[in-house]
C-alpha cells in the first residue's frame, strides 16, 4: 500500500472511531445520578440537552462529510497534508464538544454529593430568585450553580461563546465552597447574577457615558473617575447584591477581600475590580443611600478600623482619600440612572427597596421566632437579607443561622422537585424539615 493510500486509510479509520467515542456521550437526562430535589430546573436541562444536540448533530454531519470526502474521487486524489489538515479541523471541534459536555457535567455531576446535592439545588433557586425583577425588562435566563474551590465567585453568563464560538444556553455560577453555608453564599452567588442582570440591561455601555462626562467636567479628580469607568461592571454586580439582600452583601464581601494588607490596597488601573478597601467602601455606601441607617457607617469604620492607612505612602493615601471622596456623587448617578431597556426606570426604582430596609427584616426576624413557618413564605433573597441583618445585628449566632440556612436551601430544593399541585406531598415532605425551629 502506497503512503498515499496509508494516509487516507489511516484518516477515515480515525474519523470513524471519533464517530464512535461522539457516540458515548449520553444525554445528561440519562446519566444525572442525583435525587429529584438536587436536579437542575427542567428550563435549564431542556437548554443544556437541546444545546449539546445541535453541536453533537453538527459535528457528526461534519465528520459523515469528510468520511464521504475521503472515498470520493476528489478526496482519493488529494494530498495527504490537505486530508490531515481537514481531519485536525474536525478533531478541534470534537474537542470543543468534550469542553462543552465537561463544563455541564460539572455542574451536575455535583448534585450527586448527599447533601450537597440538595443545597446547590437550593442556590439554584437563590440565582433565578436574584434575577427576577417587577416588570418585564427582560426575559430571565436558566441559572445553574455548583460549587469549586477557592474564595471567590464566578459566572458564565447565557448566550457567551463557549469554545468553539457557539453561545452557552444557560448561565452557569460557581460559587466558592469555602462559603457553604453562611450568609456569604448569598452576597458572592448573588453579585455574579448582577453580572447577568447587568449585561441583560446593558447597564455597563449605558452608564458609561455618564461617567465619561464627569471626567471631562473633573478637576484633580479626574483619576477617581476614569477608575469609576473601569470598574463599573464589579460596581454594579456589587449594587445588584446589596440592592437584593442588604448589608448580607457587604457583611459576605468583606469576608472575600479580607485580604494581607498589600492586597487590600493594591491599586491595579487594569484591573476591573475595584481596590478592596474602596470597594468595600462603594458597597457601603451604596447601602446608606438605599436603606439609611447608622449600620452602613458603623461597617465602615469597622474596616477602616481592620485596615488603617498607617504604614502606608502618603501618596497613595491622598489618592485613595480623591477616590473616596467621589462615592457619594458615584453612588448618586448609580442608583438614578436610567438606561432605555428600564423604559424610564432608574436602577433604585426597580428593587424592593421597602423590603429590604434594616428595620423592615428584623420585623421579619422577630415574627418569626414565633411563627418559623412564615419563613417559608417569602422569596430566597428576602429570607437571606433577614437572617443576615439578623446575624449582622447580633441577634443570631453563626451556628443557628447555618442550621437555618441549610433547612432553607433544602426546603427550596424540595419546593421546586414536588408538583405545585401535590400539595399533600408538600406537607408530608416539609413537616420533616424543621426550618428556623431555634430562632
Amino acid at each position: 500500500m502506497s503512503v498515499h493510500c496509508m494516509a487516507k486509510y489511516f484518516l477515515d479509520s480515525e474519523a470513524r472511531a471519533l464517530l464512535m467515542r461522539l457516540a458515548q456521550l449520553r444525554p445528561f437526562s440519562l446519566t444525572m445520578p442525583m435525587v429529584p430535589s438536587a436536579a437542575i430546573s427542567h428550563a435549564a436541562q431542556n437548554a443544556i440537552e437541546n444545546h449539546m444536540i445541535i453541536v453533537h448533530t453538527k459535528l457528526r454531519s461534519s465528520v459523515d462529510k469528510f468520511i464521504q470526502w475521503l472515498q470520493s474521487p476528489e478526496g482519493r486524489n488529494a494530498p495527504a497534508e490537505e486530508a490531515q489538515r481537514r481531519f485536525c479541523t474536525l478533531k478541534l471541534s470534537f474537542n470543543n464538544v468534550l469542553t462543552h459536555f465537561d463544563i455541564f457535567a460539572d455542574v451536575i455531576s455535583q448534585r450527586s454529593e448527599h447533601g450537597t446535592g440538595v443545597w446547590i439545588a437550593g442556590l439554584d433557586n437563590l440565582a433565578t430568585d436574584a434575577l427576577q425583577l417587577p416588570g418585564n425588562f427582560f426575559k430571565p435566563p436558566p441559572v445553574v450553580c455548583y460549587v469549586d474551590r477557592g474564595i471567590g465567585a464566578a459566572i458564565r453568563r447565557v448566550k457567551t461563546r463557549l469554545p468553539g464560538g457557539s453561545e452557552n444556553p444557560v448561565a452557569i455560577i460557581r460559587v466558592p465552597r469555602e462559603r457553604l453555608v453562611g450568609y456569604g453564599i448569598a452576597s458572592s452567588l448573588v453579585h455574579e447574577v448582577g453580572h447577568q442582570a447587568s449585561a441583560l440591561l446593558d447597564l455597563v455601555n449605558s452608564i458609561k457615558p455618564e461617567l465619561q462626562e464627569r471626567q471631562l467636567r473633573a478637576g484633580p479628580e479626574k483619576f477617581a473617575w476614569m477608575l469609576f469607568e473601569r470598574w463599573i461592571s464589579e460596581i454594579l454586580a456589587d449594587f445588584w447584591s446589596v440592592a437584593k439582600v442588604g448589608i448580607t452583601a457587604s457583611m459576605g464581601l468583606i469576608g472575600v477581600v479580607s485580604l494581607p494588607r498589600v492586597f487590600v490596597f493594591r491599586l491595579d488601573t487594569e484591573d476591573p475590580h475595584p481596590m478592596p478597601f474602596l470597594r468595600v467602601m462603594i458597597s457601603c455606601a451604596i447601602g446608606q443611600a438605599m436603606y439609611p441607617h447608622p449600620q452602613w457607617t458603623q461597617l465602615a469604620a469597622l474596616w477602616s478600623a481592620m485596615y488603617p492607612f498607617s504604614g502606608l505612602e502618603q501618596d497613595k493615601i491622598k489618592i485613595i482619600k480623591t477616590i473616596q471622596a467621589q462615592i457619594p456623587d458615584l453612588v448618586k448617578i448609580l442608583l438614578n440612572h436610567c438606561p432605555k431597556t428600564l423604559m424610564g426606570h432608574s436602577l433604585r426604582s426597580i428593587m424592593e427597596v421597602e423590603q429590604r430596609r434594616p428595620e423592615k427584616l428584623m420585623y421579619y426576624f422577630y415574627s418569626w421566632k414565633s411563627m418559623p413557618h412564615r419563613m417559608r413564605e417569602v422569596s430566597p433573597t428576602l429570607a437571606f437579607a433577614v437572617i443576615g441583618q439578623a446575624r449582622t445585628s447580633g441577634k443570631l449566632t453563626a451556628e443557628i443561622e447555618s442550621k437555618i440556612l441549610s433547612n432553607m436551601l433544602t426546603y427550596w430544593a424540595a419546593n421546586s422537585a414536588v408538583p405545585t399541585s401535590d400539595n399533600y406531598n408538600k406537607k408530608i415532605i416539609y413537616s420533616k424539615l424543621l426550618i428556623g425551629e431555634q430562632l
